[in-house]
């Protein structure tokens, strides 16, 4: 299947059935805010990570005392999901459950993720189901890359302001895991100037306190950029990339050291029988 788009007079938006991934949003002066995934440094784009966020210890989860093999991040990135509704502003996808995804997470799940234009922007939703008959422990989390600089912002400063005001702690990683220690915020009053010196070692990651909402700005343009029951928030970039990730979650990587058991990942979420959750992100695009 190609990819397909939906927009309005002011945003077009892209989307790939390969993992219901976002590739582009362009608005009316046919300006891309999204980052154009150039393998070289990395090939992705907004991809949904599902059912873990992060890493696994040695690349697997235990679940039921039972060893599954799982990447980073999860599998939904990088499956087809079908097109279940579409319109000219917006379309939905589903990922289901079946004899490939038994093999490394054994639940019965659906996971369907829509995108809808709305004025300047685009709203991104998830919603999984639980069709199982026991609890489902798992992560998801969003992974949008937006472009840097900012279109027509070549030189500027470029910050991130979170709403909240807030200084959340930061933690790092160590070969994809999360390190126990915390460090002291790299945020001021909640104002943080980008350099890619930031990320030397890897992502910036801040468990709890970036709260639900920021600016990311340079000049005149800026993203508006707020999420919803999606507790933990990260910052990524690669030297020389012109992406900057800001990354809203609900789990994280395994501490280093820590249990590789899905039910006991940091921040997971867990699911009833026949239970659904539900998970948000907007961009509105200023400028």
């Amino acid at each position: 299947m190609t990819n397909l788009r939906i927009g309005n007079e002011q945003v077009t938006v892209e989307v790939s059935p390969l993992g219901a991934e976002m590739q582009s949003i362009v608005t009316g002066d046919g300006q891309d805010w999204l980052w154009e995934g150039d393998a070289a440094f990395w090939g992705g784009r907004s991809p949904v990570l599902f059912p873990i966020v992060g890493k696994a210890p040695d690349d697997h989860v235990r679940i039921e005392g039972f060893r599954y093999p799982m990447g980073q991040h999860g599998f939904a990135r990088r499956s087809e999901f079908t097109l279940v509704e579409s319109g000219a502003d917006f379309c939905r996808f589903a990922l289901r459950a079946g004899q490939a995804s038994h093999s490394i997470f054994p639940f019965d799940f659906l996971l369907e993720l829509e995108h809808r234009v709305t004025g300047r922007g685009v709203s991104v939703t998830a919603e999984v189901t639980n069709r199982d008959h026991r609890p489902m422990p798992f992560g998801i989390g969003f992974h949008p890359a937006f472009v840097w600089p900012l279109p027509d912002c070549e030189g500027l400063e470029h910050r991130v302001v979170l709403d909240n005001g807030g200084e959340p702690e930061l933690v790092r990683l160590s070969g994809g895991l999360v390190k126990p220690e915390r460090q002291p915020s790299p945020f001021t009053a909640g104002e943080l100037v980008l350099n890619h010196d930031l990320f030397a070692d890897d992502a910036m990651l801040f468990p709890e306190g970036a709260g639900a909402g920021l600016t990311y700005a340079a000049g005149e343009r800026a993203v508006r950029f707020t999420w919803e029951n999606l507790p933990n928030f990260a910052i990524w970039s690669k030297a020389g990339a012109g992406f900057v990730c800001l990354e809203p979650w609900h789990g994280m990587a395994a501490e280093v050291g820590g249990s590789d058991a899905l039910e006991e990942r940091p921040y997971g979420e867990v699911l009833g029988p026949g239970a659904t959750g539900r998970y948000s992100f907007k961009v509105e695009l200023v400028g």
